[in-house]
Parts: C-alpha cells; structure tokens; sequence
C-alpha cells in the first residue's frame, strides 16, 4: 500500500525520529522534527538529550537557508520560554518558515499555546493535533510527570499462564524465553530507573542493568528496604555499574544508613504506616530528584501495594507457557477484589509476540471503590 504523501506522512517520519531517542531525555519530552520545502525533506532533527538543542534546532541547522519558506513538522509544540535552552519558537521565527505542524501543543498548562501562539503572532501558519493520540502515547511518561511530579511508573513481569512469577521453591530462573529477556533490557534502557523490593534483591542479587547488543542505558537501581536489612555485598551496592538508591522508612539504623552512604548509595527516608513505606511519599521523593519514569520489577508483594496505591500506570507482562501451580509465587500478592466487579481492569490491551512468549500490554483502571 502507498503512503499518501500529506500532512500525516510527513508526521509520521517525526515521530519516529522521537520515538529512537526514547530513554536518552530524562524528565524531558522526546520529539522528532521534519523540515519540508518545495516538496523535499531538507532538515530532520530529534531532541537526545536534557539541556541539549531540541528537535527543531538540530532541524533547522540541517535546513539552514532552506528553511524560509518551509513548512515544519513537529511532534510537540515549540517551546516558548527560556529553560536549560532558548526558545524554539523565536528561532522558527527568526528563520522565517512559513508554516509549522504540530502533533500536540505541550502538555504542561502554565505554557501550553503559549508557543504556537507567539508563531501565528509572527504571521506563521499553524495547523495542530495532526496524529495527536499518537504524539501523547510516546510522551506519556513527560505528560505525567509535568502535570503530577510524579514518575509514571511501568510494572513488568514475567508470569506463567497461570499468573505466578516463580516456583514453589523460589526459583524464576528462566520464566521466559530469550526474545522477551531482550525485549525487557530494552525497556530498561527506556526508563529513568528500575525499581525492585528487598526479597527480590536478596533472594536474585540482581544488577539491574542493560544488556542489548549494542550499548544501552543503565537505569538508576532503587531498592525498596523499610529496615535497610540488606547486606552490603549485592551487586547494586558493591558493581559501581550505575547509580543505586534505597528506599526506606524513617528512623532506621543510622549506622547501617551511614555504610551504605559510604558505599556511596543515597538513601531516602521515606514517610511509612504500620511499617511499610508510603509509597506516594516515595514516588514523590523521587520525582524531585528528576526521575521522571520507573521500570518496577517487583516480587508480588511490591506489585500488590504499588498497583493498590494506584502508583502503576502500566502493565506488561511478558506470558511464557508454563503452569507451575498454586504453590508458585503470584505476580500480585494481596488480598484483592472480593467481587469481580472490584477488579482491576486492564485498558487499551495491546498483544506482541516474542518467541513462545505472548506480552500484554495495558493500562490499570481501579474501580471506584471497594476492593481496595
């Protein structure tokens, strides 16, 4: 089937310019550019990196003379204000393009408009919300976390047909095949962190980190540890391979607290009820230190209280074709809804095959009360 060449096709190339650099922005958006003139694509530009030049930039240094009279196709509204870099909007201006595209106008209400605004009072013609769903998906993360201060937060597992991450005696080593272990370093690589509980860091002394075959991101490593009871010898604190922080409740061990700071993790010190950290207060910690997304790999016990505490934004879970039983550890360990009408349903499914593994993809909704 051919593309039609129009608005859309143009739109299409940008965001698949932004989609390549998804992990590389931090708490920033990833977008893709594309400048078109006289029917020829003469610049194209993805924003890599906080604090570097956004998408439009790389674009218009491409197109440099070119791009007077261009028409510009970009993912997200041009910014508008000075942040760790000048605006986009008056550099489009400065460059004299005649009209520019945008997907989606910037999810953030106290700028949102403001930069399309400043274009069409330049003269610029503007056309907006060409393949905006699909613009707002690939930015879910930035949309969270600018609108909340929030991570979004992506839970991850791998189950057998009968929803249990291990075997009776623990064992998990492998749940699924080799396809869907690369699939997950992937999405390691896509996120600002990966976030696991103390029984999964004592029980697989994991290093959390990225293993694709060519060069990927390493996540921070946070460890949920209301006591701080973990010994000093796993890999997370011991490999240096990337940076490692600890979750944990107030009031704990100072001693142990001052071993781990000298081991050079940070540790928060988390609000917590009848022992447990608080969750929310958790999130929130680490929303201020700029960790806009989270990766949770958690034992069920962690993936029961995150998804209860409405803290997970997404599941996927990677299915192999297996049954272990009853007796194998359950993907979420909680009490739970005591009627199916207080389940927690699963939205907007998506369904992808790797190797004999089948991953499901959706996004939680709580019900609106009871069950909880």
């Amino acid at each position: 089937m051919i593309e039609r060449l129009d608005d859309e096709y143009y739109m299409r190339l940008a965001l698949e310019l932004a989609a390549k650099a998804r992990g590389q922005t931090g708490i920033n958006p990833v977008v893709g550019c594309v400048i078109v003139k006289d029917g020829r694509i003469v610049g194209l530009g993805s924003h890599l990196r906080r604090g570097e030049a956004h998408a439009e930039i790389h674009a218009l240094n491409m197109a440099g003379e070119a791009a007077r009279g261009a028409t510009v196709y970009v993912t997200l509204e041009p910014c508008s204000h000075h942040g760790l870099t000048p605006p986009c909007a008056d550099r489009l201006i400065e460059a004299g393009v005649a009209r520019v595209v945008t997907a989606a106008t910037d999810p953030n209400p106290k700028v949102s408009g403001r930069g399309l605004g400043k274009l069409r009072e330049a003269g610029i013609e503007t056309t907006v919300g060409v393949l905006e769903a699909e613009s707002r998906k690939l930015n879910e993360a930035f949309e969270k976390y600018i609108r909340t201060g929030l991570p979004f937060v992506t839970l991850k597992a791998g189950a057998t047909m009968d929803g249990r991450i291990s075997a009776a005696s623990g064992d998990s080593r492998w749940v699924t095949g080799e396809a869907s272990r690369e699939a997950v370093h992937t999405l390691r690589h896509r996120h600002d962190a990966i976030m696991i509980g103390a029984g999964t860091a004592l029980r697989d002394d994991p290093s959390l980190t990225t293993r694709t075959p060519v060069p990927g991101l390493d996540p921070i490593r946070i460890v949920v540890d209301s006591k701080l009871r973990l010994p000093l010898r796993l890999k997370v604190f011991t490999d240096g391979l990337a940076p490692t922080i600890v979750l944990t409740a107030r009031g704990v061990d100072e001693g142990r607290r001052r071993a781990l700071e000298a081991a050079g993790v940070e540790v928060i010190a988390c609000d917590a009820r009848d022992g447990r950290i608080d969750l929310r207060d958790a999130m929130r910690k680490l929303g201020e230190r700029g960790i806009g997304s989270v990766l949770l790999e958690g034992g069920g016990g962690l993936n029961g209280a995150m998804l209860a505490a409405g803290l997970v934004d997404k599941i996927a879970v990677f299915y192999a074709p297996k049954i272990v039983g009853s007796a194998g550890t359950p993907l979420f360990d909680w009490p739970g809804a005591e009627r199916m009408a207080e389940a927690v349903r699963i939205v907007g499914i998506e369904i992808a095959r790797y190797g004999d593994d089948w991953c499901v993809t959706g996004y939680p909704e709580l019900p609106a009360a009871g069950g909880m």
